[in-house]
């Protein structure tokens, strides 16, 4: 990749969220997780969000290095939400 095009990216990335709020998973009103949490229900929703914690800690030293943590850290937390919510009930 050129130098400026690698620079390019690197300054959208800068501005845009990729790991909490990354804009290629929003349309509308509704976010990507909330539509897989719904479909999904609670148990499937941990299980998808650790699924990804192991996704995301397998590639990073191979794809995205620290964005593929931050992301992996994200879904873990997703899973401890879950996890504090079954017990508020």
């Amino acid at each position: 990749m050129k130098r400026h095009e690698q620079w390019m990216k690197d300054k959208v990335n800068e501005i845009q969220d990729m790991v909490n709020n990354p804009p290629h998973y929003t349309h509308g009103d509704i976010e990507c997780i909330d539509a897989i949490r719904a479909a999904l229900g609670p148990e499937g929703f941990k299980a998808f969000c650790r699924g990804n914690v192991i996704k995301y800690s397998w590639r990073c030293d191979h794809k995205n290095g620290v964005q593929d943590i931050e992301k992996a850290r994200w879904y873990l937390t997703k899973v401890i939400e879950e996890e504090q919510r079954k017990t508020e009930k």
